[in-house]
C-alpha cells in the first residue's frame, strides 16, 4: 500500500465522521430546518460548541488530504 492508498483511507473515516458530526447539530431532526429553513441565531454553547468546532477541524482535515490525494496521484 501507497501513501495515497493511507490517504484514501483516512479520508473515508474522516468524512464518515463528518456526517455524524453535521447530522448531530442538525436541530429537531427535519431536513427542511437542515438546509436553511427557520434561521434563528443562537449562540453555541457547551457541546454544541464542541460539535460545531469538531466539525471544523474534521471539515479542514478532510480540505487537506484531498489536496495530497490530488498532489501525491499526480
Amino acid at each position: 500500500m501507497g501513501f495515497v492508498d493511507y490517504v484514501k483511507i483516512a479520508m473515508i473515516v474522516i468524512a464518515t465522521c463528518l456526517v455524524g458530526l453535521v447530522m448531530l447539530q442538525a436541530r429537531n431532526g427535519g431536513l427542511g430546518d437542515m438546509f436553511g429553513g427557520e434561521n434563528l441565531y443562537r449562540t453555541r454553547r457547551g457541546v454544541e460548541k464542541t460539535v460545531f468546532d469538531m466539525t471544523v477541524v474534521f471539515a479542514g482535515l478532510f480540505l487537506l488530504l484531498a489536496f495530497l490525494s490530488v498532489y501525491y496521484s499526480s
